[in-house]
């Protein structure tokens, strides 16, 4: 499955990308591409936080759910996932927060108050 995001501001280091395209990993659940719709060769990997990361619970403020035109019913949110000393790490510091309508998407920069890169546990059943 394919879903268009538009980003209300282009995500830290993209500048000035703000579309791109979701898509599903094909037999790992929860896990998608995002690949920049104007510069395919820019991809990066996400995850759905209840998947994977179902304790973690960010507190947005209402300005974030307002920058995607949304309620906190209404979305989704996901987070950067890499590979570091040959592991999975995301970044808890700055997720992505989805309108599951209309595809607006903004990542959210929350402070030192989680990690950038924490080591990933096996996904729930």
């Amino acid at each position: 499955m394919s879903t268009a995001l538009t980003f209300v501001e282009s995500p830290p280091g993209l500048f000035p990308l703000l579309d791109f395209e979701l898509e599903d990993v094909e037999g790992a659940r929860g896990l998608h591409t995002l690949r920049s719709s104007d510069a395919p060769g820019i991809r990066l990997f996400v995850l759905d936080v209840p998947v994977y990361l179902p304790w973690y619970a960010p507190a947005f403020d209402a300005e974030n759910y307002e920058s995607v035109g949304a309620e906190s019913d209404n979305t989704d949110v996901l987070v950067v996932a890499t590979i570091s000393d040959g592991s999975p790490v995301v970044n808890l510091m700055a997720p992505v927060l989805v309108n599951r309508t209309t595809g607006a998407a903004r990542q959210i920069i929350l402070g030192d108050e989680w990690p950038l890169a924490a080591r990933l546990a096996q996904p729930a059943a």
